[in-house]
């Protein structure tokens, strides 16, 4: 079964609602890249007009993870994922709509196959730019992810 869209929209409604109402959506994903957008509304506000840190944290988080479920989906392993840290750099408000990019595909493809020749977990850096409708970059988040075979 392929990992498309819609199903990682229909995920997000039943297993992560907060982003789902928030407004969350993923727009693009194939096995180099995923393309989440979010856009500024009253639901995901901060005092100060703009985008709240977290909802920003919620798509970028999404564009890193939805390609890693969809690796680890194509490798038809069972392959647990998780996030062990994190880190992000706001550089301008959000307001618009803000799209995450991440562009990390082949690097996941790499440490799962070492994860699947070796049995050994792997560690890895993804990074999300997030971009407001001029183009300018809003925010900068990468992800930790931890990658192992399940027993």
């Amino acid at each position: 079964m392929k990992l498309t869209t819609n199903k990682l929209n229909s995920f997000l409604f039943f297993k992560l609602p907060s982003a789902f109402i928030c407004g969350v959506r993923v727009k693009e994903i194939d096995r180099s890249k995923c393309v989440v957008s979010v856009k500024h509304r009253w639901i995901n506000q901060n005092p100060f007009q703009s985008m709240y840190f977290a909802v920003q944290a919620m798509a970028a988080e999404l564009s890193t993870g939805a390609l890693v479920m969809n690796h680890i989906q194509l490798s038809q392993r069972k392959v647990s994922m998780l996030v062990i840290q994190n880190k992000a750099v706001f550089t301008k408000k959000a307001t618009g709509r803000i799209t995450f990019e991440c562009l990390d595909g082949a690097l996941i493809k790499q440490a799962l196959e070492k994860t699947i020749s070796s049995g050994e977990g792997q560690t890895f850096w993804m990074k999300s730019i997030g971009t407001d409708e001029n183009g300018a970059q809003v925010s900068e988040m990468d992800f930790e992810w931890s990658i192992r075979l399940k027993q």
